[in-house]
């Protein structure tokens, strides 16, 4: 290694030797000629550039033999130089030294580097350009290995993380690094060593924690899809059948989110209509026997069945159907669904398709516009609400309660859970089922309308049921269980039980995921004003 590293010092000094032997021959021949205008080293050095740069002026000009042979090789010199330095130019112009120059003027920028440039990146980049006009974005490829240029300022530069990390140094605001294709960050050979890197990385996947290593973040596009269509298409009080066809990583996502969040109120009852293969849904989340009903309809409890026969002979349950939801995997299978229902059976209720393109007149969900945003992959917004009902939790209980950055990955999630109700919280404070959007004037009035509506002790009971149930809900998911003491590795807690049997302390425990709609309120109100 050392050899390779010492022979280009060694030929540039040789260069550099028969480049001075060359002058000392020229100012020799030419300093006792009394019509030459080169009489010293000086002279000579000038004459060789102007002579090696194509220039020429034609101020000094050797006149002996030696001279001129001397002048000869100059001449001969240039014309290589100057082919040279234009190929160089023309290399370092379309190659990916030029980007990388450029991005050196940019390093107290926000980054944003892109393994590949897929749909799902450019719609992601492109949404995080319209919420940050000052972030750079990086495509770890050509541009003539794409089919569409997107149409906002961008770099294509084939190069590694680890070469762009290099790049950024320790300099300026965040590096993060996406990872688009499904499990890419276990196949590409971009992402080696990605762990040790200071940025921070965001891969999609099929499955797997929120976390992976210090600085490696997973995201789920189906759970994407399954948190967004939930509050943009929320549970109304007046639907009590909710029936899915197609149980595969959407379907089961939108389950997943449904058991999490749709918790109205104690008397509201849900019983959800699987069509699809359930797999190990039921051996997996065990525990939700506990609390709903499982394979049986229930008025006194939400329930959950799985059909193994067809949706097609199960004309009944259609027809008395609140919601019809298809969320096939397979796009084309569930448009194939869509117009049988359409042309052949009796719906009362509303029909949804999963369609990653917008469909006009047709009530459709799973746009890849509406799920590739930065508040579902990076979710910036989901995990600042989080932190602060972690801060307002520890105000209230702190000798026994730990930062955020001290939290296990498990009760990230478990506040996370809490902050996706937060929705579903203003909807019941504001009696408002449309609700779909958090500002800071919906905030204020819901969060009167708790104070309010707190005085009397009936209501604040209520709301204490509906956070206790949500509560369950997560724990049971999760395959907890009722036990002494709180234990994460036993999965017990004494509070996994039913409301009539906490102790008022216990009762009180989740007041805090309400009274967090005031710090939302302030946060807010000081982001306007800043």
């Amino acid at each position: 290694m050392k050899k390779k590293r010492r022979l280009p010092i060694a030929i540039i000094l040789v260069i550099i030797f028969l480049y001075i032997t060359l002058l000392l021959l020229l100012m020799r021949a030419e300093a006792n000629e009394p019509l030459s205008s080169i009489d010293t080293f000086i002279d000579a050095l000038w004459y060789s550039v102007a002579t090696l740069t194509t220039v020429g002026y034609g101020d000094i000009t050797p006149v002996t033999p030696v001279g001129r042979a001397v002048g000869t090789v100059f001449v001969l010199l240039s014309t290589g130089i100057l082919v040279t330095l234009i190929s160089t130019l023309l290399s370092f112009l379309t190659s990916e030294g030029f980007p990388l120059f450029r991005l050196s003027f940019l390093k107290r920028k926000d980054w944003y580097y892109f393994a590949d440039a897929s749909p799902e990146s450019i719609t992601l980049a492109g949404q995080i350009l319209r919420s940050e006009p000052h972030a750079v974005i990086i495509y770890g490829l050509r541009k003539n290995q794409i089919a569409e240029t997107p149409d906002y300022p961008c770099l294509f530069i084939n190069a590694s993380p680890e070469r762009i990390a290099q790049v950024k140094g320790n300099i300026g605001n965040q590096c993060c690094v996406f990872f688009m294709k499904e499990n890419d960050i276990g196949v590409n050979t971009k992402a080696a060593n990605i762990s040790r890197l200071p940025v921070k990385v965001y891969a999609r996947t099929v499955s797997g924690e929120e976390k992976l290593s210090g600085n490696i973040h997973f995201f789920h596009s189906y759970e994407c899809c399954a948190r967004e269509y939930w509050r943009q298409k929320p549970l109304l009080h007046r639907e009590h059948r909710i029936v899915l066809l197609g149980f595969g990583h959407y379907g089961e996502a939108l389950l997943k989110y449904a058991i999490l969040t749709n918790v109205l109120s104690p008397d509201h009852h849900v019983a959800y209509h699987i069509f699809g293969t359930p797999s190990h849904f039921l051996d997996i989340h065990e525990n939700l026997k506990f609390l709903f009903s499982v394979q049986e309809e229930a008025s006194d409890r939400d329930s959950i069945l799985f059909h193994t026969s067809s949706w097609t002979a199960n004309h009944e349950l259609l027809a008395s159907a609140d919601r019809v939801i298809i969320c096939c995997d397979d796009e084309q299978e569930g448009w194939d669904m869509f117009w049988h229902l359409r042309r052949y059976y009796r719906i009362s209720g509303r029909i949804d398709l999963r369609s990653s393109r917008f469909i006009p007149d047709v009530s459709h969900f799973g746009v890849t516009e509406s799920i590739y945003t930065p508040e579902h992959v990076l979710r910036t917004t989901l995990n600042q609400v989080a932190i602060a009902m972690n801060d307002l939790y520890r105000n209230h209980h702190p000798q026994n309660a730990l930062n955020w950055d001290s939290l296990s990955d498990y009760l990230r999630q478990s506040k996370i859970s809490a902050s996706e109700h937060l929705f579903v919280k203003v909807r019941i404070l504001l009696q408002d089922e449309t609700l779909t959007l958090l500002t800071p004037e919906t905030l204020s009035l819901a969060y009167a309308a708790y104070q309010r509506n707190i005085q009397d002790k009936a209501c604040l009971d209520l709301y204490r049921q509906i956070e206790h149930l949500r509560w369950l809900r997560f724990y049971l998911y999760h395959n907890w269980s009722r036990g002494p003491i709180h234990s994460q590795t036993l999965r017990q807690d004494p509070r996994l039980c039913p409301y009539e049997e906490l102790t008022p302390q216990a009762k009180a425990y989740g007041d805090y995921s309400w009274e967090l709609l005031s710090e939302l309120e302030l946060k807010s109100a000081e982001h306007s004003n800043a």
